[in-house]
């Protein structure tokens, strides 16, 4: 969950979700306070280690540290954990820069969590593999972008019944993109994470003409589209597919 989320009554809730045969683990995001950027101002600098990527690879010019301890706030579960990350500003982040971010010339955000270990990951407690787990939320935000643009973006009508069969729809539509690229487009380097107006301009709306002849219907495209040969190989390959019973 991103900082929006991040309150003391989620956190509660979600400590209070723990049982004797059940650990409900988080990382959510945090909302950076004064308070927050003097404990950040305490922090050596050899305290700052290099992020990872998704993959594991080092993620040059991107820095983590654990600020747990330093910062003092009260009134927060016992044992969470705050990890703060600094990357260099962007041009649309410039604008938004607090005063100690401006001086330090460094974008600042903060992941609190409850993880110290988990007994079958090794590397869990580390600050970069946490950092990283969360970061990985973001591909929801794409994922609920991809449902927009398939339809979700405005619903309607003004009644309940006709927009929940809608969304269903749409998410139906996102669902069907999504497992076509991953079963018959996965090496098409153009495709594979092509986002929804691409994959109608390049496939969906596709330049051809269905002809029947000698009683067999024959789909005729247009040879000087550039993704025929796209075309032909998702196709083949969704056709191989084995029917299920």
């Amino acid at each position: 969950m991103d900082g929006a989320g991040a309150t003391h009554g989620l956190h509660e809730h979600l400590r209070d979700l723990n049982t004797m045969r059940r650990t409900v683990r988080f990382t959510t995001g945090w909302m950076i306070t004064d308070e927050d950027e003097q404990a950040i101002a305490r922090l050596p600098e050899a305290a700052w280690e290099t992020s990872l990527r998704q993959d594991g690879s080092l993620q040059e010019g991107y820095h983590v540290a654990e600020l747990t301890g330093l910062n003092t706030r009260e009134g927060w579960i016992k044992g969470m954990r705050l990890i703060v990350r600094r990357v260099r500003p962007s041009g649309r982040q410039m604008k938004d820069l607090t005063a100690f971010e401006e001086k330090t010339g460094w974008k600042y955000s903060i992941v609190a969590t409850n993880i110290a270990k988990m007994t079958r990951i090794r590397g869990s407690h580390q600050i970069q593999w946490l950092d990283a787990l969360h970061r990985h939320h973001a591909v929801v935000e794409d994922q609920v972008k991809a449902n927009k643009a398939m339809g979700l973006h405005n619903l309607p009508s003004k009644f309940w019944q006709v927009n929940a069969a809608w969304m269903l729809t749409c998410n139906l539509a996102a669902d069907l993109d999504a497992w076509l690229r991953l079963l018959a487009l996965h090496d098409q380097d153009d495709l594979a994470d092509a986002e929804p107006d691409t994959m109608r301009f390049r496939l969906y709306h596709l330049p051809a003409r269905l002809a029947n002849h000698a009683r067999r219907r024959r789909l005729r495209i247009e040879h000087s589209w550039p993704w025929a040969d796209a075309f032909v190989v998702a196709w083949q390959r969704l056709t191989a597919l084995p029917a299920i019973p």
